[in-house]
C-alpha cells in the first residue's frame, strides 16, 4: 500500500494564520490542498503563493468543504488540520502511524491527551470543550466505546473508507457524523 499522504487546511479568512499553518506542515504529506470557504482576504493568494494546491467549497460550510476535500484528494490517507494554527504540525506522524500500519482507517487527535491550545483561552474555547466532552461521552455511551475525542478537526482518515461514509452534514457536526459513520 503507498499510503500517499493529502494535508487539507479547510480555510475561510484565515490569511493571518494560513502561512504559518502551511509552513508548519509541508514536509508531513505528499500534497497540501486548501480547500476555502470563499474567504474575503487573502487566505487563497498566500496559499497559491506557498504552492498550495487550493480549490472552493461549494460555501455551505465546514462539511462541504470537507466532503470536497475527499473527492479532490490525490493520496491514500487525507489528514485535516484547522487553518486557526490550534494544532500542533509535530503531532501528524503519530495520528497517521495507525493507519499507515493497518491497524485503523480513522484517527482523531485528543485535546485531551495534548497537542492543541483549546485547554488555555477564554470562555469560548471552555465551553467548545465541555460541549464536544458533552458529545463525546454520549458516543461512547451509545456505542459502548471509549473515545477520549470525537469533535476534533484535526484528524486523518484513509480517503477510500471517508468518500464510502456519504456525509451530509454542512456545518461542523460533521465532525460527529464522521466519527459515527465510521462505528456504525
Amino acid at each position: 500500500m503507498l499510503n500517499k499522504v493529502t494535508i487539507v487546511i479547510p480555510t475561510r479568512n484565515e490569511e493571518l494564520n494560513i502561512r504559518n499553518v502551511i509552513t508548519q506542515v509541508k514536509g508531513y504529506g505528499d500534497e497540501i490542498l486548501v480547500v476555502d470557504g470563499h474567504s474575503t482576504d487573502r487566505t487563497r493568494e498566500i496559499a497559491q503563493e506557498l504552492n498550495c494546491r487550493v480549490i472552493l467549497d461549494n460555501g455551505v460550510g465546514k462539511g462541504d468543504g470537507i466532503r470536497c476535500a475527499l473527492k479532490a484528494a490525490e493520496g491514500d490517507i487525507v489528514l485535516f488540520i484547522d487553518a486557526d494554527g490550534s494544532h500542533e504540525a509535530k503531532d501528524i506522524p503519530e495520528l497517521l502511524k495507525p493507519i499507515i500500519e493497518g491497524k485503523a482507517d480513522m484517527v482523531v487527535a485528543s485535546r485531551f491527551r495534548g497537542g492543541s491550545d483549546e485547554f488555555v483561552g477564554d470562555i469560548e474555547k471552555l465551553l467548545r470543550i465541555v460541549g464536544s466532552n458533552i458529545i463525546t461521552t454520549c458516543i461512547n455511551y451509545r456505542f459502548g466505546i471509549w473515545l477520549t475525542e470525537s469533535q476534533n478537526g484535526f484528524r486523518a482518515i484513509r480517503r477510500e473508507a471517508g468518500l464510502k461514509l456519504d456525509l451530509k452534514e454542512n456545518i461542523t457536526t460533521i465532525e460527529q457524523e464522521i466519527t459515527i459513520k465510521c462505528l456504525i
